[in-house]
């Protein structure tokens, strides 16, 4: 699978997931794919959620996994 190819699915991936997350007030941005990690950017209510890691592991990363199985991991990037 190319590069693009990968970023389209991955994309298609958030797009599943963003109107939960929209829905609570936040969104997601993908900031970049590197060697089969994701890395993302919370936004908006997301950032202060106390449950974001959980929904950033259980909810972004498995979606993104069933999409794309050769992501090892998504990780947040720019809130620590």
């Amino acid at each position: 699978m190319t590069a693009s190819e990968l970023k389209i699915k991955v994309e298609a991936a958030l797009e599943e997931i963003r109107p939960y997350l929209i829905t609570d007030g936040g969104d997601i941005t993908l900031v970049e794919i590197k060697d089969n990690i994701v890395k993302v950017q919370l936004e908006g209510a997301c950032v202060g959620c106390t449950v974001n890691q959980m929904t950033l592991k259980n909810g972004v990363e498995a979606t993104v996994k069933r999409f794309a199985p050769q992501i090892i991991e998504v990780i947040e990037i720019g809130q620590n």
